[in-house]
């Protein structure tokens, strides 16, 4: 998720308050045991990049069989939606304030997710930039050494360039099958219901959508 400024989360005077939906970074030293994390053994989908938590929200609130990792790099908005979370409820969520990279490939065992969701990453569209941009050929050999057999990739940008960087990742890699977009949103005209995308589909902009399962 590309950042945004405090000043949009809306907290005005209201103390922010995670409860046990905000994970402290001391767990991520070693592979995570989710099943202790979350105290059973459902599937597990994570949310790189959740922003306000919207799609997290709506997502752990339809699927209460399913448990959800959301990760956010700025501290900020990662505990607004661990407060969201907390107010709706909701225990099959857990979030942290960490970057991505290396919490996929230190915290998380090999087969342990079901799914994975990336909406709206920071597109870094300066060239010189490009390097920073979450998804590359290193990163995505560790989301398919953490999705087990049959889970999926998601991903959504409303950047042309960078979504056709991400399709020539995605051609080259191995062990995944493209497959049809899955329906993740409720509202019509959406596809996963973020605030970028509501923000986005009023500007006018296109959306750029992809999908990999894991075969073996």
């Amino acid at each position: 998720m590309r950042p945004e400024s405090e000043k949009h989360l809306g907290r005005k005077k209201r103390a922010l308050d995670g409860g046990d939906v905000m994970m402290q970074a001391a767990l991520t030293n070693g592979p995570l045991n989710l099943a202790e994390v979350f105290g059973n053994t459902r599937p597990v989908e994570l949310e790189i990049g959740i922003g306000k938590g919207t799609f997290l929200v709506a997502r752990a609130t339809a699927r209460p069989e399913i448990n959800f990792i959301g990760l956010e790099y700025a501290g900020a908005y990662a505990k607004y939606g661990a407060d969201r979370c907390r107010r709706a409820g909701l225990d099959n969520v857990r979030i942290l304030a960490a970057e991505a990279n290396g919490f996929v490939s230190t915290a998380l065992a090999d087969a342990s997710l079901f799914r994975v969701h990336i909406y709206f990453p920071d597109p870094w569209p300066k060239r010189k930039h490009n390097r920073r941009r979450l998804i590359q050929p290193a990163f995505l050999d560790q989301l398919r050494r953490v999705l087990r057999p049959g889970g999926q990739l998601l991903v959504v940008t409303d950047h042309l360039d960078y979504f056709q960087q991400i399709r020539r990742v995605f051609a080259s890699a191995w062990g995944f099958v493209a497959i049809p977009f899955p329906r993740m949103a409720d509202e019509s005209g959406q596809i996963v219901g973020t605030n970028f995308e509501r923000k986005y589909i009023a500007q006018g902009r296109p959306f750029y959508s992809t999908a990999l399962l894991r075969y073996e």
